[in-house]
């Protein structure tokens, strides 16, 4: 019993000391004087991803979140005041932790309160400062394709993200995830976007990509995460703060659920396709890996993508591998990723035939005997391959041997091997 009286006292004492230095704060405008101290730089402030048409040189109120449940709403005014007159405050309480809204008479003490008050410890808990707005100002994703992303540098904030992912045209919205209790970056967050095709390629091109200081890594995000943005109720309207998300909704890529651990996903997406690629290139290509049963194949020309589904997860994981270390398909290099959706379960199983081997230009005797020759004198003079390329196979037939050259003979092992063939 005494314990907690003593408790409550020491509590008391803390948020005596605060109001305290709060009141000083503001009866002691010179503090802020120019004289006495240098004019604080209001830009850039830290604005987490701008909603479309937020323009927060009009805005005059800020959000509070992650207070302490100890923090009453005398205190946390006082605590805002320090930085300008105050309009009026409101605090919504919360078991965990609580929130809240602080309209200002000015931009300027609003813009103090987010560069002087973010981050501040309040009996140990960091406090969450940034500009509020009405969450009709942002865009609707809660039928947008997210994807996740990781190993984000602990100073990754909203609008980096976001700008490093808006090359991509439908992107619509970014958030990193944050950690209540040490008010820092948790290394990871998620990207909106309304196309899934180009949430896709976002995936396939960015991973691996550098943002600040790490390599970051994307994938799609588990079915159930969220922003986790916080939506409150303030004087009749919705309101959200703008910035790093909450770690309570966000969550990252279970093992179980992303695609290189679910036995459901068997479809192999390939990207970066030249619009010459046609289904049964792709069929060739992958067919020619021989690392299982190929089950279906669809090439979308016009996006420049496609996709190979396996009867098996693990024979599409080693067709991934070995796809993105294939050479150049029509002069591109093909990138190969987890497709965006598991393979329903019931799917029965449906082999393709193999593919039709390419057409190979018919070689007549003098064709082989010439390029016997010409083989041979290349392995006494190397500059003589260039009359190799040039004269091609024999003398009626220079253009299908020249195309035979560039497509089939692309080394002196391969052009033997194929000339044995024949023989």
């Amino acid at each position: 019993m005494q314990n907690q009286r003593m408790k409550l006292q020491h509590q008391q004492q803390q948020q005596a000391a605060m109001i305290q230095q709060a009141m000083m704060h503001q009866q002691h405008p010179s503090l802020y004087h120019p004289g006495v101290m240098p004019p604080p730089q209001m830009e850039p402030l830290p604005s987490g991803n701008l909603p479309p048409g937020f323009d927060p040189s009009t805005c005059r109120s800020v959000y509070a979140g992650n207070i302490h449940t100890q923090v009453t709403e005398v205190l946390l005014q006082e605590i805002f005041a320090s930085t300008g007159p105050i309009e009026s405050c409101k605090l919504i309480r919360k078991d965990k932790s609580s929130y809240g809204f602080v309209h200002y008479f000015d931009r300027r003490s609003a813009g103090m309160a987010i560069m002087t008050l973010n981050g501040r410890h309040i009996f140990g808990q960091p406090m969450k400062v940034n500009w509020a707005y009405a969450t009709g100002q942002r865009e609707d994703t809660s039928s947008h394709f997210n994807i996740f992303v990781g190993d984000l540098s602990p100073e990754v904030t909203d609008a980096a993200l976001f700008e490093s992912f808006s090359v991509f045209n439908t992107c619509s919205d970014a958030r990193v995830m944050w950690d209540q209790k040490t008010g820092r970056s948790r290394g990871f967050g998620f990207v909106s976007f309304r196309n899934q095709q180009d949430a896709q390629t976002a995936i396939n091109e960015m991973n691996g990509k550098w943002i600040s200081s790490r390599q970051i890594r994307c994938n799609w995000a588990t079915k159930g995460a969220t922003f986790g943005e916080d939506k409150h109720s303030s004087d009749g309207k919705s309101i959200v703060e703008l910035t790093n998300g909450s770690s309570e909704d966000g969550r990252e890529l279970s093992n179980e659920d992303a695609p290189e651990n679910n036995p459901q996903y068997t479809t192999v997406y390939v990207g970066n396709l030249s619009p010459e690629v046609t289904q049964l290139d792709l069929h060739r290509l992958f067919y020619a890996l021989g690392v299982g049963v190929i089950e279906e194949v669809r090439v979308q020309r016009d996006k420049g993508f496609g996709f190979v589904r396996y009867n098996t997860h693990d024979e599409a994981a080693l067709a991934i591998q070995m796809g993105n270390a294939q050479p150049f398909l029509f002069s591109r290099q093909i990138k190969c990723s987890w497709g965006s959706k598991p393979t329903p379960s019931g799917t029965a199983s449906n082999p393709l035939p193999p593919p039709a081997p390419a057409a190979v230009p018919s070689l007549s005797a003098m064709d082989l005997l010439t390029y016997e020759r010409q083989l041979a004198l290349a392995k006494m003079h190397p500059q003589a391959q260039h009359s190799l390329r040039q004269g091609g196979l024999g003398v009626n037939v220079a253009g299908a041997s020249a195309a035979m050259y560039d497509g089939g003979f692309q080394n002196v092992a391969a052009a033997h091997q194929q000339l044995m063939y024949y023989q």
